[in-house]
């Protein structure tokens, strides 16, 4: 059966082209560690506490400034398509950072005084939760 979902596209861009191909051409199964260590996985926590820790980062995620945090996701979907767009890759994905950036930048003005505070320093946020 064919990809036919986009695998044959996203997998090679995520892991490389030659370990996409070995997992799309053989169909094994890839264990935890090495998701991990190719990418394919951020973390790996113990069995049986997926959901706890999930739930864990969508909280810790769901505190940020929502604005500011959809605007750095747009944007790293995008930069993949500049090139298709504009010649001049980096500079085009540059200027969409910046065009999604500059309207939640009141959004970004808030969060930076706290961080010039004390909030997220050395990676505690609970501050910002505040």
């Amino acid at each position: 059966v064919p990809l036919i979902d986009g695998g044959t596209i996203r997998l090679p861009r995520l892991i490389g082209q030659s370990r996409a191909l070995d997992m799309i051409l053989t169909g094994r199964p890839v264990l935890a560690q090495e998701a991990y260590d190719i990418g394919l996985a951020n973390r790996i926590v113990p069995k049986g506490s997926t959901l706890k820790e999930a739930m864990k980062i969508a909280e810790l995620m769901s505190s940020f400034p929502q604005q500011c945090m959809r605007s750095d996701r747009i944007s790293t979907l995008q930069q993949w398509n500049c090139h298709e767009i504009n010649n001049d890759n980096e500079g085009y994905a540059l200027k969409n950072e910046y065009d999604h950036g500059k309207d939640v930048l009141k959004e970004a003005i808030i969060g930076a005084s706290k961080f010039r505070d004390g909030a997220g320093r050395a990676g505690s946020f609970d501050e910002f939760r505040k």
